[in-house]
């Protein structure tokens, strides 16, 4: 690992329930990423849940708190080559793990992800805290 790494949901939902192995991995990381799009899937758990402002100003805090990576040109060329790879071997992902991908590659972070269908993700450095 470079020590610079790009945060999925599952690892900040672990971080949320204060795990830690997870805090203190991260406190030894050089840089911590976050993908936009796992924002957007923290906001879509918190509109679902039954403490929804809660959950909401918990999210807003650790946006503020962390550099959140957005999605651009490059990083929509890098979606529809992954998409397209997985396609040609017959292994899909989720979408939104395909945008994640695509961001981790694109800044050439290293994925922290519980999911193993990250695995099969060609040129994507990805860890399991």
């Amino acid at each position: 690992m470079n020590g610079r790494v790009l945060l999925d949901t599952n690892t900040i939902i672990a971080l949320f329930a204060k795990d830690p192995r997870i805090h203190d991995r991260i406190a030894n990381a050089a840089e911590v990423f976050v993908p936009c799009i796992a924002i957007g899937e923290l906001y879509f758990g918190a509109y679902k849940s039954v403490k929804i402002q809660e959950n909401i100003v918990h999210i807003d805090e650790f946006a503020l708190n962390n550099t959140v990576l957005s999605c651009n040109t490059e990083t929509a060329k890098r979606y529809g080559d992954i998409k397209n790879r997985l396609k040609d071997k017959g292994q899909p992902i989720p979408e939104n793990d395909i945008w994640i991908a695509a961001i981790a590659q694109q800044h050439d972070l290293t994925l922290i992800a519980k999911d193993n269908h990250f695995d099969i993700v060609e040129n994507l450095k990805v860890e399991s805290w």
